[in-house]
């Protein structure tokens, strides 16, 4: 069975979390098994392309050293979609209260993104205290 994670627990066992963007699935094992290999198992999986669910459910099959994660989640959706192909944690660009709320649902530890001293106070008030910036 899988460890249980936290945002923090992830963010203090990944000094670099790469943010990668797939255009074909069947690139996305090797490339996984390339950076667990090279000592990185926290990967970011965007899901900017039709590619990135279907890449995310691979990685979590075929690479089980790997922690692999779901980028760009925008929407409640996205987050049910990315823990339904097997990502243990979602990084958001933006934090809304559905991602939020979605994330704390499906027990899916969540980055948020913020850019803003309002959008930290926002995600720090609903509890999220592990942030990705954007500056």
């Amino acid at each position: 069975m899988a460890e249980q994670l936290t945002a923090l627990s992830i963010m203090q066992n990944a000094p670099v979390i790469p943010v990668i963007v797939l255009h074909y699935v069947e690139h996305s094992v090797l490339m996984a098994n390339a950076l667990v290999g090279g000592g990185i198992r926290v990967l970011e999986v965007t899901l900017r392309t039709p590619q990135g669910l279907p890449s995310i459910e691979a990685i979590a099959k075929a690479v089980p050293e790997a922690i692999v994660g779901a980028g760009t989640v925008r929407s409640s959706a996205d987050a049910k979609a990315a823990a339904a192909a097997g990502a243990r944690f979602a990084v958001s660009p933006g934090y809304t209260h559905a991602v939020g709320q979605a994330c704390r649902d499906l027990q899916l530890p969540l980055l948020p993104g913020v850019a803003t001293s309002s959008e930290i106070m926002l995600a720090q008030e609903a509890g999220f205290n592990e942030l990705k910036f954007f500056p």
